[in-house]
């Protein structure tokens, strides 16, 4: 197995538990940190150190600026579910689907209207 692989596996998983674990003794610090695209930076890095194409490394960061959008309910579902009593892997359940039928939508659109054409 390359190190490299290795770092950018050890890296990357540092960097969720880092981000679970404030975020279990401070909700808006564990928020305000997992909000900010750390796994879009990290990509872009180990594109770069990877010698992939700028060309590819911006198709990628502009991808990723389209498909935020339909992620973004997902955070309004998931706490007016559990509010609402509903049990934590249905609350998930409910969110990852009308994620998923979002992402389909905009993909559709996207593709409809030509905004973006890396897909």
């Amino acid at each position: 197995m390359n190190l490299l692989y290795v770092v950018k596996v050890l890296v990357t998983a540092m960097l969720v538990v880092a981000i679970s674990e404030i975020a279990k003794n401070r909700s808006f610090t564990g928020a305000l940190v997992g909000a900010l695209p750390w796994t879009t930076l990290l990509v872009l890095i180990w594109m770069w150190v990877d010698k992939t194409d700028t060309e590819k490394i911006a198709a990628h960061s502009e991808g990723v600026f389209w498909l935020v959008l339909p992620t973004l309910p997902l955070f309004l579902i998931i706490p007016m579910l559990l509010r609402a009593g509903w049990n934590f892997w249905g609350t998930l359940g409910i969110g990852a689907a009308i994620t998923a039928a979002l992402y389909f939508a905009l993909v559709a659109l996207l593709r409809k209207t030509g905004w973006y054409t890396g897909l």
